[in-house]
């Protein structure tokens, strides 16, 4: 495994960070056990969950499944740079009107400790916004999360799903207060969703925020199974979309062929080759899709394949305003 510093902190990640949305829906507890040792194994050091994971029916249910998994022991906890989120709604009716997305002091707090009870642990390496908070002001956001860091509960703070404006005003807000503000932006970004291009990853770069990529494989359409999909698969589910790429796919296919290499270890190597990336969030349902991944963190595309992906992939040569103005 190979590992980066997470944005301008001190704090090295493995640039592969192990998502946990599937844990409880598509992979049972059991699965998730084998694929969290297996990870760790790998040299994964760094896992991703959020509060209301797996969906807003079984709210909880991930964190729960991570924290009896660090109760078993053998230093489990002590291994894992562990990353949640807040904002969204825990569907808990003791939040009365304040069960909806947001980031109030109230919120923030609140979840804080609900996530630290299910997931047995009394910290948290990372704790990111989910989302942008459209109505809380930066006053309060960072003296929420100024408290938590004070008190030990918080190491580092990070965004998720923020425009490139929303990074320049939160790290301004930050500096105004004397505090570290965002070390990471988990994003969605990969050869398919290129608008970070533009704005989030330049921004990024520019205020030392490393960036956290997720879906990679764009829900699965650059797994390598989508043009033939199992019966029942995702990829089934989502025939309209692949239908869309198929003339993409397909080349994308024969790529990776020439390159003998499997669709989505080229896919996650491209992104990892973006030096604005500190880590790619895999997603994996099983172990054995664990283990593939690992990979990709050690193939290294030539010129002449960036370039030959970016003709099947186009995105931008420069990014905004160049990108659409002189």
């Amino acid at each position: 495994m190979k590992f980066s510093y997470l944005g301008r902190s001190g704090l090295r990640v493995s640039r592969l960070c192990l998502g946990t949305y599937n844990f409880g829906t598509h992979t049972d507890e059991a699965e998730a056990g084998r694929i969290m040792d297996a990870a760790v194994d790998a040299g994964i050091n760094f896992f991703d969950t959020a509060n209301h994971y797996p969906d807003f029916v079984n709210c909880g249910r991930t964190e729960e499944f991570i924290g009896r998994w660090f109760a078993q022991g053998g230093g489990r906890r002590e291994k894992v740079v562990l990353a949640s989120k807040v904002s969204q709604p825990m569907k808990d009716p003791l939040d009365g009107p304040n069960d909806e997305p947001g980031l109030s002091l109230y919120k923030i707090r609140r979840h804080l400790e609900g996530s630290l009870r299910r997931l047995r642990t009394d910290h948290l390496e990372l704790y990111q916004m989910h989302h942008i908070d459209w109505r809380t002001t930066w006053d309060e956001i960072w003296e929420a999360f100024a408290s938590l860091v004070r008190q030990g509960k918080v190491d580092y703070v990070g965004s998720s799903n923020f425009a490139g404006w929303h990074l320049a005003t939160a790290q301004a807000a930050a500096q105004a207060r004397g505090f570290m503000g965002l070390v990471s932006e988990q994003h969605r970004y990969n050869l398919l969703c290129r608008l970070p291009e533009l704005e989030v990853l330049p921004a990024a770069r520019a205020l030392g925020i490393g960036v956290i990529a997720y879906s990679p494989l764009h829900f699965g359409l650059l797994g390598g199974r989508a043009l033939n999909p199992e019966k029942g698969s995702r990829a089934e589910e989502m025939r309209e979309l692949v239908e869309h790429h198929r003339s993409q796919l397909v080349k994308f296919s024969a790529c990776c062929r020439e390159l003998g290499q499997p669709e989505a270890v080229v896919a996650l190597a491209w992104i990892l080759a973006n030096p604005a990336v500190t880590a790619v969030i895999i997603g994996p349902r099983t172990v054995q899709q664990t283990l593939s991944a690992v990979a990709a963190v050690d193939l290294a595309l030539d010129a002449e394949a960036i370039s030959h992906l970016k003709e099947i992939f186009p995105g931008f040569d420069r990014p905004a305003p160049e990108a659409y103005a002189w």
